[in-house]
């Protein structure tokens, strides 16, 4: 998170981060979202009070979620959790990108990227 943040000259943010699971990451998503069933991170920006306020949001992760997506890409559930992490401060930071598959592409996804590639 803190990589992240330094990579948009964020100096000062609260963000809070719960781990998750199933039921409860489903009903953020039916609740906030709109969608049915799990996902793997929904993220919450509540954007600066002031210029150069700190940066607020929340961050939610579904570890059960995030153990599937990890074995489908061959990776760790570290890795993977590491990318949800990075990838939910980005949209707490402000960051979008689109909702269809093109999102891997998106300057969003390649920053992250990026990120987790220095840090790991």
């Amino acid at each position: 998170m803190e990589a992240t943040l330094r990579s948009d000259r964020i100096s000062d943010a609260l963000v809070s981060v719960a781990f998750v699971g199933t039921t409860a990451i489903s009903g953020i998503n039916r609740e906030y979202l709109g969608h049915s069933g799990p996902t793997d991170v929904i993220s919450f920006g509540m954007g600066r009070e002031t210029k150069g306020g700190p940066a607020v949001g929340d961050i939610y992760i579904c570890v059960d979620v995030a153990r599937r997506n990890a074995a489908r890409h061959g990776v760790s559930l570290r890795d993977e959790l590491a990318r949800l992490v990075v990838h939910g401060t980005l949209h707490v930071a402000g960051h979008e990108h689109p909702d269809d598959d093109s999102r891997m592409h998106s300057l969003m996804w390649r920053k992250q990227e990026r990120i987790l590639a220095r840090e790991y």
